[in-house]
């Protein structure tokens, strides 16, 4: 148990070390942006990704699917492990509203590390994400049963529902 309280504080201290605010406000592109006071941001690379689009007209089961798989693969592990263990325990009982607000969270942003910090709220969630849903991953995210989470979930789960 101490172990992992320790590591947990130590990712935590790290994910906060490593926000760094930009000038005119808090940068959301992804991309190296360097340590220097005097960084031209010359070596910025930009990953244009496309925009996200709500999908009015998917069905509810074609939608969870969808979700809980890109609550899996996600671009950092701590987001993979931290979203799909939300995703495992809350994802089947979601209502349409709640399961709108979680496909927006998780595929509008285009940095995942600003996901990382609002549900760890290391970092202010923009009124944009704020909602149900949110105030649901902040909770999951303190984790107040103390639970391993070294893992994403095994797949194991899905057969038993489906039965």
């Amino acid at each position: 148990f101490k172990r992992v309280f320790v590591a947990s504080q130590l990712v935590t201290g790290l994910c906060q070390a490593a926000w760094r605010p930009a000038a005119t406000g808090l940068v959301s592109s992804r991309g190296y942006r360097g340590d220097a006071p005097d960084d031209t941001r010359g070596d910025l690379i930009e990953i244009p990704l496309p925009p996200w689009e709500e999908k009015p007209d998917e069905p509810i089961d074609i939608k969870k699917r969808r979700l809980l798989y890109e609550s899996r693969k996600r671009g950092m592990l701590e987001n993979c492990i931290l979203l799909s263990l939300f995703a495992k325990q809350y994802l089947n009982t979601m209502s349409k509203k709640q399961l709108q607000q979680y496909d927006r969270l998780i595929n509008e942003p285009s940095n995942d590390w600003d996901i990382y910090y609002w549900a760890t709220e290391a970092q202010p969630t923009p009124d944009v994400y704020q909602g149900e849903v949110m105030d649901m991953l902040k909770e999951f995210t303190k984790n107040r049963n103390h639970e391993q989470r070294l893992d994403a979930p095994s797949l194991e789960y899905l057969e038993k529902e489906s039965q």
